[in-house]
């Protein structure tokens, strides 16, 4: 029933926690706020920089462009790279492609990284097709890349499934008219995934692979 299938990256392919809450702490503790609570900072995975520090700190207009600065300079610099990659998750992506399927990255993670992560986890080579936002872009919603993708790509809607691990993937898949798949080994909780709208819920690569009709070992 699905050709299309549409990754979130952070969460959902790779468990980049550590690369994310290391980077935000940073950021900060740069801009005098020290000590956050882990669950605090949980809460950067998946959305946008900037609606992150605005929503949790309140942080607006010059102030949240520094934090942004600060955490991407550590990020790139240190950081980036420092992720697992979820099990099963190339056996997943190998079984996707040899079926035929078409495999996109959706991710609010700037392009820019994205396309350097992958490449250097070895993951790239899954993907035909990456939609994300350049770094200008401050926008958590997942709806409008979905569309973007959509759209450049002449996909039917019917034939596109969405797989991700917060409520911001599986709200954007139903704001789209997309079904969606909600992990449930990442950031997000069960309760706000199905409240968004979850088509199907995974606990595992090997779920997701049952749901898309492929076997992985």
């Amino acid at each position: 029933m699905y050709q299309n299938i549409m990754f979130d990256l952070d969460g959902t392919v790779t468990d980049s926690g550590r690369a994310i809450m290391s980077s935000v702490r940073y950021a900060l503790s740069e801009m005098g706020i020290t000590d956050q609570p882990e669950e605090k900072l949980r809460t950067f995975i998946g959305p946008s920089l900037y609606d992150s520090f605005e929503r949790e700190y309140g942080l607006k207009g010059e102030d949240c462009d520094r934090a942004v600065s600060l955490y991407r300079d550590i990020y790139e610099k240190e950081r980036m790279y420092d992720v697992d990659i979820y099990e099963g998750i190339p056996e997943l992506l190998r079984e996707l492609k040899s079926s035929g399927k078409t495999v996109f990255l959706i991710t609010s993670k700037p392009l820019v990284f994205s396309e350097k992560i992958l490449e250097r986890i070895g993951l790239a080579k899954y993907f035909d097709h990456l939609t994300a936002p350049d770094l200008s872009d401050h926008s958590s919603d997942k709806k409008r890349l979905i569309e973007k993708a959509v759209s450049r790509y002449g996909l039917s809607k019917s034939e596109c499934i969405m797989v991700g691990d917060t409520k911001y993937d599986i709200l954007g898949a139903a704001d789209a008219g997309v079904d969606s798949i909600a992990v449930t080994y990442g950031y997000g909780t069960l309760g706000e995934m199905k409240e968004a709208g979850a088509t199907f819920t995974a606990d595992s690569a090997k779920d997701i692979a049952d749901l898309l009709g492929v076997r992985i070992c």
